[in-house]
């Protein structure tokens, strides 16, 4: 007797439609079922297609692990922003109530007037360009479609990206000429807001090297006092019989006073080494027309590129006059004053959606 494929065909199908009641009944919970979906997900992306490689493979394997630091970075955003307005606080407050007096009555007129003139400059600069640098948006691609030239489309996003566009998986969105995102800030580094973020790295580098080489005398003498009285408070007893007199007055105001000078010469000389190397950096890549991310990619066209016998230019390197000159905004001399040592809000020279490649060598913008 043969089996006729219909009815064998509907066989099968019953026995499929019962193992899945059979399943309805003991379903796990959503989580759980999220959860695994999730990393079948993962595992069935390691063999995609044939043009999977180790960069993919890597990130399939610690998508879990990025994930986590975006989202613990996105939020912990606002406590670094709070604990920079802290820190800076605190060390205005301790120059105005214990340096400034001790200033005003040791130095002279000369040097008071130098002290209070730098002093007041470089707390507006670092203080404006921390602002702007926070509150200013670094720059997004647009939304809707335009004439606007595109060099990818974004994976995550799927839009299209200019050029010098890269996507930032923290603020979940692609920014303009992106440099990285900043936890400090709580805000990408981009095409926008580039320029305030060194020139806070830079008055900020300032103002620490300034606090720690011209407190330098005054924290040795507090920290000699320190440990002067810390001796003497054992030995009062022994003074008093030898020398038949008190030891001098060691007030509560003079044991804060110490202590402030030492912890300001302690955190403005750290943070001055840490801040100044990321500021040169800095200084470095922007000599050189790229940004944090352009220096890995560049990094890695150079070697393709030398592998093949050819050399690898970098299209957005205009010299590093030219560099400076297109990063500050800078189109006259007079702008290397209001535009570079004073504050100034001015917009970026390009709109970072178009840029001119391969230059000619002569300035671009005449000085």
């Amino acid at each position: 007797m043969r089996c006729c494929p219909t009815s064998t065909l509907h066989l099968l199908r019953c026995l499929r439609l019962r193992s899945c009641t059979r399943r309805g009944k003991s379903r796990l919970p959503l989580w759980i079922r999220e959860l695994w979906a999730y990393m079948s997900l993962l595992v069935q992306s390691l063999y995609f297609n044939s043009l999977t490689d180790s960069d993919v493979v890597f990130d399939s394997v610690f998508e879990p692990v990025f994930w986590t630091v975006d989202y613990v970075t996105r939020w912990f955003g606002t406590v670094f922003v709070c604990l920079v307005v802290i820190l800076v606080s605190s060390i205005v407050g301790i120059a105005y109530m214990v340096l400034l007096p001790l200033i005003l009555n040791t130095y002279s007129p000369v040097w008071i007037a130098w002290h209070v003139c730098y002093g007041h400059w470089n707390i507006v600069m670092i203080a404006f360009h921390y602002y702007k640098a926070t509150k200013t948006s670094p720059g997004y691609p647009p939304t809707e479609k335009n004439d606007s030239p595109f060099v990818a489309v974004c994976k995550k996003c799927i839009m299209p990206k200019p050029a010098r566009t890269h996507h930032c998986g923290i603020c979940n969105r692609c920014i303009l000429k992106m440099d990285h995102h900043c936890p400090w800030l709580n805000n990408c580094v981009g095409h926008f807001n580039h320029r305030y973020f060194f020139c806070f790295c830079l008055f900020m580098t300032l103002g620490c090297v300034y606090c720690s080489i011209s407190g330098r005398n005054l924290f040795l003498d507090a920290y000699k006092a320190l440990e002067v009285r810390c001796s003497n408070s054992h030995h009062t007893v022994g003074l008093l019989t030898n020398y038949q007199t008190s030891a001098p007055p060691y007030t509560f105001k003079d044991k804060m006073i110490h202590k402030s000078i030492i912890y300001m010469w302690v955190l403005t000389s750290t943070a001055g080494v840490a801040l100044g190397a990321l500021t040169l950096w800095h200084a470095v890549l922007i000599s050189r027309g790229e940004t944090s991310i352009e220096r890995h990619i560049n990094s890695k066209e150079t070697k393709r590129m030398a592998n093949r016998g050819k050399v690898y230019r970098n299209p957005y390197n205009y010299g590093s006059l030219n560099n400076w000159k297109v990063f500050f905004g800078v189109e006259k001399r007079s702008h290397w004053l209001t535009r570079v040592l004073l504050p100034s809000g001015h917009t970026p020279l390009c709109d970072g959606l178009k840029w001119d490649v391969f230059p000619v060598k002569k300035d671009l913008i005449p000085v």
